[in-house]
């Protein structure tokens, strides 16, 4: 009867023993698991309160604006320089045109003035062929003489001399150009001097 009853707690001594180190056990697997959670909500609140942090990220966005400006001005001038290339090309021969034509304006006043007999007949020939062989030239750099009469007055144009009455026409057309502008491809190198309907 004594030797059961000793036996006994002695088992019951082991299992708060065991008990014992449970708890120890789980207590210590506690405090592992809390430092790190208080270490990433440290890390957490650096990142969102950093002044460095801000600082960069500002001076990155200001860099990146700057790329950004510099790549559509750089795009721009590219374009224009382009632009102004073909411009150049374009009315190379701006320069020369002008000048000649004042040849044309003679041409023509030698062409309508005329003459009489074979002598004169054949040199307003040879004057009407070297005036055509001119204005091919001239036309086939772009040249092309306006069509003035008939059209409305316009000051782009036009440069008006003198202002008639005419039953023909309304107020403000052209009646008659007393000497052609020219157009230059799409540039209007002279405007046409012009009486026009008062």
């Amino acid at each position: 009867m004594n030797t059961n009853e000793t036996k006994e707690p002695a088992n019951m001594n082991e299992h708060q023993e065991d008990s014992s180190e449970a708890v120890e056990t789980g207590s210590e697997e506690n405090e592992v698991s809390s430092p790190e959670g208080e270490e990433v909500s440290a890390e957490q609140s650096g990142e969102e309160t950093s002044p460095a942090v801000l600082e960069l990220q500002r001076l990155a966005d200001e860099n990146h604006s700057r790329y950004l400006r510099a790549q559509a001005d750089f795009d721009n001038f590219r374009r224009r320089t382009l632009k102004e290339k073909e411009e150049l090309t374009q009315y190379a021969s701006l320069k020369l045109i002008t000048q000649l034509l004042p040849v044309l304006d003679n041409f023509q006043r030698a062409l309508q003035t005329g003459g009489e007999g074979a002598e004169s007949g054949s040199f307003a020939k040879g004057v009407d062929m070297i005036y055509r062989q001119l204005t091919q030239v001239m036309e086939s750099e772009g040249l092309k003489p306006m069509e003035s009469v008939g059209q409305p007055f316009d000051p782009e144009l036009h440069q008006a001399i003198m202002q008639v009455e005419s039953d023909e026409h309304e107020e403000g057309i052209v009646v008659e150009a007393i000497q052609n502008g020219y157009w230059l491809k799409d540039k209007v190198i002279r405007p046409a001097m012009v009486k026009v309907s008062g």
